[in-house]
């Protein structure tokens, strides 16, 4: 898990092969947030400038059902973003959860 000043972490939720996600509370309004951590120890300048463009964008779109971006932050030799946590979960998790309620054959699909 990481540390993020101000962040108390309480679990990671997504992990594919550029990130990390975090679920967690932001200390000074006991907000819950969302962390979005680059996972390579030293990413590419492109990588780097990819992300900010992504936080940049996000953050300027004030949209219905769009989540917001609070910020951006460095974290050790990359960046974090912090994001609205709505209380979702990853479609993923959700579809095997379906799967252990009620199996269905793949025929269906």
């Amino acid at each position: 898990m990481i540390t993020l000043p101000g962040i108390t972490i309480h679990s990671k939720i997504y992990e594919s092969l550029a990130s990390l996600v975090y679920r967690g509370i932001r200390e000074q309004d006991n907000c819950a947030v969302i962390a979005k951590v680059l996972k390579q120890d030293y990413p590419s300048p492109q990588e780097l400038t990819r992300y900010r463009q992504e936080y940049e964008i996000t953050r300027f779109l004030n949209i219905e059902g769009v989540v917001k971006a609070y910020s951006q932050q460095d974290y050790q030799r990359t960046l974090v973003i912090l994001l609205e946590d709505f209380g979702g979960e990853s479609l993923e998790c959700w579809m095997r959860q379906q799967l252990d309620f009620c199996p269905v054959p793949l025929s269906v699909f």
